[in-house]
């Protein structure tokens, strides 16, 4: 074993607790075994949501659930401590099917530090998707500088990744495009900027650690305003036409999630 590679198991969509499939929306009781402690007692019998399935390195499953009565609950959403609790799925009682479990996953990341200008594209793009109705299985996700956030995220079973950043290339401010990169394993260990996000690094880490999903895409803005952070002035704005490339770049992320939706659908046989 090389590094942390293989660190995690691979994440299954769904677990069975009682004859119903539980995955990802899945309304369920907690019902903490007996002997558990005080916390356990004090949300026994609640309504929570299931927002992720976990696995660890020995392949023992855990439910990330949200509390329903939780006025942080879109914290818990946001993988905020405090608002975001694991049970195994013994802990939990289903409240009822929610359907298929999506035939595939898709992650949109938005990356960016809304305090250095156009460097914050990304994080405005993901806010403005997720006042849109995205199809089933998509998950839209401002993670902002959180690297190990979207490292942690990128081994939670997606099938497909989109990141959408502020990306330099030469092009005139405000222009719009997708690529695909291939990151090359050295197999060197990887350390995060606690202070940025450096997608390449996520990339190879999370890569070291366990499955990820089998394409990343990147939709990209050419920035027109770029900061180091040695500024003194911190500038919270996005330039004129990084600001005016937001919309069309939601219908980019949103038209781009048909294509990769309906492709892999037809790859699964259209299951």
């Amino acid at each position: 074993m090389d590094g942390f590679s293989h660190m995690q198991a691979p994440v299954p969509r769904s677990v069975d607790v009682g004859g119903v499939a539980v995955g990802r929306g899945s309304k369920v009781v907690l019902r903490p075994r007996e002997g558990g402690d005080v916390f356990d007692q004090a949300i026994a019998g609640k309504v929570a949501t299931v927002e992720q399935i976990h696995a660890d390195i020995e392949g023992r499953v855990h439910l990330a659930v949200t509390l329903e009565d939780d006025p942080g609950q879109d914290l818990g959403e946001k993988r905020q401590p405090g608002h975001r609790f694991f049970f195994s799925p013994d802990d939990v009682e289903p409240m009822a099917a929610v359907g298929p479990m999506p035939a595939t996953r898709v992650l949109v990341a938005g990356i960016g530090n809304v305090f250095m200008a156009d460097d914050g594209f990304g994080v405005e793009v993901a806010k403005a998707l997720s006042e849109r109705e995205l199809p089933a299985g998509v998950d839209v996700v401002d993670f902002g500088i959180r690297g190990m956030d979207l490292v942690f995220a990128l081994g939670e079973g997606y099938d497909i990744a989109v990141f959408v950043d502020a990306v330099p290339r030469g092009d005139d401010p405000g222009t719009l495009f997708l690529i695909e990169p291939q990151i090359e394993a050295d197999g060197e260990p990887v350390m995060l900027d606690a202070h940025g996000m450096d997608p390449v690094k996520v990339l190879q880490l999370a890569g070291q650690l366990g499955p990820v999903p089998h394409r990343i895409l990147v939709v990209g803005c050419e920035p027109q305003v770029r900061m180091s952070g040695d500024e003194e002035t911190i500038v919270g704005d996005l330039s004129a036409p990084v600001r005016t490339a937001i919309g069309p770049a939601a219908d980019m992320v949103e038209n781009l999630l048909g294509e990769l939706l309906a492709e892999n659908d037809s790859h699964n046989g259209g299951t």
